[in-house]
């Protein structure tokens, strides 16, 4: 019989059972959690001087806990969101395991009193119109290669999806309009915690995704890499980064920004919004579960603040002069 003590059999049952089987957690939350513990297990080990397959569950001590998100900060140089992306993984486990052994729910509830750090969030970065138009005209038209980087940026910019959004997109996740127009056009979009969205494609984008995927079936990956595989979210960053730097060249601006995928996504919320398009519209848009998500392209938007301002702005305003110069209230005020 398994000894209850023992921390390996609750791990194999909370990797296999609870994350996939009941929780159906999305693949790259399933790769935290392992990555989680695959980092935080031979730190434990090594700290209690024991082998990992015979760690109990109480050498997991808040003690340790807090050791290891130190070492994370302090000795892999990780920043505050990666340590409380770790500890959630962390709680996660200590929840599952006191829900099924109850005489370990104190264990539970000390590992759970460990708070996440607030993390100071970062500026939103995202591109002016003629950055993204100089992004987009950044490919070589006379290659494959950069037909196809033109559709992939082309695509990011329409419909504001995620690199590993754009990188899972199937052939039969589009339907395409007929042509030339290709109106109603749209992309089936595959987000975080298996949710769908489906997001309209200019007829633009469309008609050069109908000349890629012509022929093809319904199951194969929109976005090819040169040997013919799915392109993917690391090949999608990768892919971005190399047209910006050509764009550097003739828009210096550009150098000061740090540009990725999601970048673009930043960019295409900050234009729908200066285009009039409602924030909830966007969040749906995005893909945003809350609202309040959506708000920050309302905040970092400086064109719009500075147009706010100008409505705000009182002109021609008579200048009366300043109280020191009454000698009639200084007076009084002296003779007080």
């Amino acid at each position: 019989m398994t000894d209850p003590k023992l921390l390996s059999p609750w791990i194999r049952r909370f990797l296999m059972e609870h994350i996939i089987c009941e929780r159906n957690l999305a693949p790259n939350t399933q790769r935290s959690y392992r990555d989680t513990l695959r980092l935080l297990l031979p730190f434990v080990a090594s700290a209690v001087g024991k082998p990992i397959e015979r760690l109990e569950i109480l050498d997991l001590s808040s003690n340790q806990i807090r050791a290891f998100l130190l070492n994370l900060e302090v000795k892999r140089k990780c920043g505050m969101a990666t340590r409380n992306q770790r500890l959630a993984g962390i709680h996660s486990l200590a929840r599952f395991i006191g829900l099924h052994s109850p005489e370990h729910i104190q264990w539970c509830g000390e590992l759970k009193d460990i708070p996440v750090k607030k993390a100071p969030r970062p500026l939103v970065t995202y591109l002016e119109k003629e950055e993204m138009d100089a992004l987009l005209a950044a490919p070589d038209q006379t290659t494959a290669q950069g037909q196809r980087d033109e559709v992939v940026l082309l695509f990011l910019y329409n419909t504001g999806a995620r690199a590993d959004e754009v990188a899972h997109v199937q052939v039969g996740d589009l339907s395409l309009g007929r042509s030339p127009r290709y109106e109603g056009s749209s992309s089936l979009i595959h987000g975080k915690g298996n949710k769908q969205r489906r997001c309209p494609l200019w007829s633009r984008t469309a008609a050069l995704l109908a000349e890629m995927v012509n022929g093809r079936e319904p199951t194969e990956h929109v976005f090819l890499n040169c040997r013919g595989q799915p392109l993917t979210r690391f090949g999608i960053h990768t892919l971005v980064e190399r047209h910006v730097a050509t764009v550097v060249k003739s828009i210096p601006s550009v150098a000061k920004k740090r540009v990725s995928p999601h970048t673009i996504r930043h960019t295409t919320a900050t234009h729908l919004l200066r285009a009039g398009v409602d924030i909830n519209t966007i969040r749906a848009w995005l893909g945003h579960v809350s609202l309040s998500t959506t708000n920050i392209y309302a905040e970092v938007d400086l064109e719009m603040k500075a147009q706010a301002l100008a409505h705000c702005e009182i002109k021609n305003a008579k200048v009366k002069k300043p109280w020191r110069e009454n000698a009639g209230l200084m007076a009084f005020l002296q003779a007080l």
